[in-house]
This record gives structure tokens, C-alpha cells and sequence, in this order.
């Protein structure tokens, strides 16, 4: 284990302010995309009364398609070779379809039944989610390899992911806005007016780092570097996909963000039911209010000291280290949350959004730069650069995980007691279980995501170590 930086870095392993901004751009879209969806699901329930375990199945069978198409998507995307490269033609017209898509599948009628809403809605996700893997799977890969320097990926993921965390910044704020009296006649015209806006802003900044950054791999040896036809490359993609998944330093990465990342989406799943119904006693705008504040603040810290100080922390004891005092935090935050739940004292809630902030804030800055590491690591094994597999696995991990997490939700919903036809006369052992699921399972995630990290192995001495090896066998490439 490192507790001290042994290197500085290299003038040439820089990534240039153009480049990074731009970089900065696209994270901001790509969570903007992962943070409005299930920001503005809740319009399902609460706005179109469908059944919760409908709208737990609206939201684990598109991230179960999404699961499926990103390893696709990773394979074809490190095996493209054009005059633009690999990833960012996929970057260009990912971006825009997927931000045209957004806002046409929250233009829902009123007045049908549940069975038109689902299937509708589907269809509408199905496609969302197809062109959205388009977009983030290689974006996601070209953050994997735009420098060598093990310091300055950190602080690449550092920059990229303060931009990115102003999407977290607005989304807790959707349902208040949607739900607005006074801007619209009912949550839904509120979803129908609000996702015009984002899918807007998706289509136009999604475009943004395709336009101006650049690739350092553009014509490495991958698995399909011949052409051998559909059977061959059908072949090479699950030899890829196994190989994958045979790399212990990846597989404890996935695992650690399977458990901090979907125990936090399962977790706060219940968490504006908490507030409607058990702080505030039914009331919609008052819970939204909360909702809007808690998450604000989380944003805010996050935006502020969480992921700026990761990164900072992290160039000086080392990344795993850091990974311990952030998760380590969470947990405090999370226990602090049981407490805040007061109906006497609602803003109570918010003395825990700041330590939280550090689980899910922490996170990706730090996965993001060791899963480069970690491609290193691969490259060394196996000749090849395979950024857009890997990147597209660890999603597809994730994805997995939000897919349980929204089918689990709903069913858990239902088997807590809650009713919305109740409105605010719910049962008091369906509020207390609500509790225990927002608190509990996160809390019991995160322990175990620590128990898994410890045994990672890749620090910055084995990491540079790695690198050397590999600039003499095919020469240094630059950022």
C-alpha cells in the first residue's frame, strides 16, 4: 500500500484544457441522461397511478436490454477504424438520437390505461436506452485512454466528474418543478415540458467531445483486427467478454461499484415516499421540497469538496486508501439518516446529505481512473486495447444491479404495505419498513464494497511498473 506520490508528471502525459473540457461536457450529458430518468419515473406512479411493480418492471427491463447491448457496443466500438476513429462517430450520432428519443417518450396522453402506459413506455425506453449505449459506451472508453500517467487520469476523472455532477445538481429538483401548480396544470404536462428541455440539451452538448477531442489508440491490434466475417467476430466477442471477466483487479472494481452504487439507487428509490408520506403526512410539494433541498445539498458537496477532494487525496495516498475514507464516510452519513427522518424536524434529514455525498461522489472519480489502470494491466496480458469492453462491462455491472435495484424496489414497495389510493392515511409499519429499506441497504452495500477493495492489487508502483513494460514493447503514445 502507498501512503506518499513517488513520480510527477510528465509534461507530454498532460491532457490539454481544450481536450478536458470538453471531455467535462459529455460527463455532464451522460449522467444529465442517467440522473433525469428515474427523477421523472416517479410520474408514473404518482402522476399516471400505474401499479409500482409495473413501473418496476418500466425500469429493470430496459437496463436489462441497456445490460445486454453495452458489451456489444464496447466490442464494436474498439474494433471500428474509420478517419474519425473509434469512438467518436458513435459519440456524435449517439448523442443526438438519444437526446431526440428522451423527449419524445415522456409526451404520454392522460386517460388510457395501465396497459397502454406500459407498453408505450417500453417501447419508448427500449429505444432510449439503444441509442444512449451508443453514446456513453465509447465515450466512457475514451476516458479510459486519454493519458498514461497514473496521477493525471485521476485527475482527468477529477475534473470530468465535478462538470458532470451539476446534472445531480438540478435532477433532485424534477419533481418539485414537474409538480408545480402554478407552471402546470399536472405532473404530467410538467414531465412532457421538462423532457423537451433535456433532451435538448443532450442532442446539442452530447456532440461536444466527438467535435474536439482526440484518440491515442486509434490503430492498436484488437481482437478483430482481420476481417474473418459475422462467425468470426461473433466468436472473438465472447473470447473478448470471457477474457474480461478473467481479470481479478477489473472484476473486484465491478463489484465494489455493483454494491456502493445499486445499493444507493435501491436505497433512495424510497426515499421521496419517506418524505411525502411519513415526514410530511401526504404532502406532495412539501416532500418535493425536501426532496429537492436533501439533494441539492448532496449535489452541491459533492460538485464542491467531495469529488475535488477525492481526487486530491488520492495523488497523495493512493487510490485504494482514498476509496476507505470516502465509503467509510457514507456509512456515518447513512446512519445519520435514520435520525433525520423526523417529522418534528424535517431539515434534520439534511445534516446527513453531506457525508453520504461522499459514497456515490466519490466513486466513479476513482473507478473511472482505476479501470485505467486497469486496461494497462490487460494490455500487458494480452497485446490488446480494450477500453470500450471494459468500460462497457463495468456498465453493464451496474446496469445489472439498477435493473434488480428497479424491479426490487417496486416489489419491495409492495411488500412494505404502501398504497398511493392511501394517499396519506398509509399504514405506520409500511412507513417504518420504507425506512429500514432507504437506510439499511446501502449501509449493508457499502461495508461489503470495502471488504472487496481491500484486496485489490494495483497501486502506483505496480501500475508504473506495468506502463514501462509497455512503452518498450510498442513505444510511448502520448496524451
Amino acid at each position: 500500500m502507498i501512503f506518499g506520490s513517488s513520480s510527477k508528471t510528465a509534461p507530454e502525459d498532460r491532457i490539454g484544457l481544450l481536450q478536458k473540457s470538453a471531455y467535462a461536457v459529455g460527463m455532464f450529458v451522460n449522467n444529465l441522461q442517467a440522473a433525469a430518468l428515474p427523477a421523472m419515473a416517479v410520474i408514473l406512479n404518482l402522476g399516471l397511478k400505474v401499479d409500482p411493480v409495473l413501473v418496476g418492471l418500466l425500469a429493470a427491463i430496459p437496463r436489462a436490454f441497456d445490460a445486454l447491448t453495452d458489451p456489444v457496443m464496447g466490442y464494436i466500438s474498439d474494433n471500428t477504424r474509420s478517419r474519425w476513429g473509434r469512438r467518436r462517430p458513435y459519440i456524435f450520432w449517439g448523442a443526438i438520437a438519444s437526446g431526440v428519443i428522451f423527449a419524445l417518450m415522456w409526451q404520454l396522453p392522460a386517460g388510457h390505461s395501465q396497459a397502454f402506459y406500459f407498453w408505450v413506455f417500453l417501447t419508448a425506453s427500449l429505444a432510449f436506452f439503444g441509442a444512449y449505449t451508443v453514446y456513453a459506451t465509447p465515450f466512457v472508453a475514451f476516458g479510459y485512454e486519454m493519458t498514461p500517467d497514473y496521477h493525471e487520469r485521476t485527475r482527468l476523472h477529477t475534473f470530468a466528474n465535478t462538470v458532470g455532477q451539476a446534472a445531480w445538481l438540478i435532477a433532485p429538483w424534477f419533481y418539485a418543478l414537474m409538480a408545480d401548480e402554478k407552471l402546470f396544470t399536472d405532473k404530467v404536462q410538467g414531465a412532457r415540458v421538462l423532457a423537451v428541455f433535456i433532451g435538448a440539451a443532450v442532442a446539442v452538448l452530447g456532440v461536444v467531445p466527438a467535435i474536439f477531442c482526440r484518440e491515442r489508440f486509434a490503430q492498436m491490434p484488437t481482437a478483430a483486427q482481420t476481417s474473418g466475417g459475422v462467425w468470426k467476430n461473433l466468436l472473438d466477442f465472447f473470447k473478448t467478454f470471457g477474457q474480461t471477466f478473467r481479470c481479478r483487479p477489473f472484476v473486484k472494481l465491478c463489484a465494489a461499484t455493483f454494491l456502493v452504487f445499486n445499493g444507493y439507487q435501491l436505497g433512495v428509490s424510497f426515499s421521496l415516499y419517506v418524505m411525502i408520506y411519513y415526514v410530511y403526512r401526504g404532502s406532495d410539494q412539501l416532500g418535493g421540497h425536501l426532496q429537492g433541498l436533501y439533494g441539492t445539498l448532496m449535489s452541491a458537496v459533492t460538485l464542491v469538496i467531495v469529488i475535488p477532494l477525492t481526487g486530491w487525496v488520492a495523488t497523495r495516498i493512493g487510490k485504494r486508501p482514498t476509496f476507505f475514507c470516502t465509503i467509510g464516510l457514507s456509512l456515518v452519513g447513512y446512519a445519520l439518516k435514520w435520525v433525520g427522518y423526523n417529522p418534528n424536524h424535517p431539515n434534520w434529514l439534511l445534516y446527513a446529505a453531506p457525508l453520504v455525498a461522499f459514497g456515490t461522489g466519490s466513486l466513479f472519480t476513482l473507478m473511472g481512473s482505476m479501470i485505467s489502470d486497469v486496461c494497462d494491466y490487460d494490455e500487458l496480458q494480452s497485446g490488446q486495447r480494450r477500453e470500450g469492453m471494459f468500460g462497457a462491462i463495468y456498465w453493464w455491472m451496474v446496469k445489472v444491479g439498477m435493473s434488480a435495484a428497479g424491479l426490487l424496489a417496486g416489489i419491495l414497495l409492495r411488500l412494505s404495505g404502501f398504497d398511493v389510493n392511501l394517499g396519506a392515511a398509509q399504514p405506520e409499519a409500511a412507513l417504518f419498513w420504507l425506512r429500514v429499506f432507504d437506510v439499511g441497504i446501502p449501509l449493508a452495500t457499502s461495508a461489503l464494497a470495502m471488504a472487496v477493495i481491500y484486496t485489490y492489487e494495483i497501486d502506483e508502483t505496480r501500475a508504473n511498473e506495468i506502463r514501462q513494460i509497455l512503452e518498450k514493447r510498442r513505444g510511448k503514445r502520448p496524451a
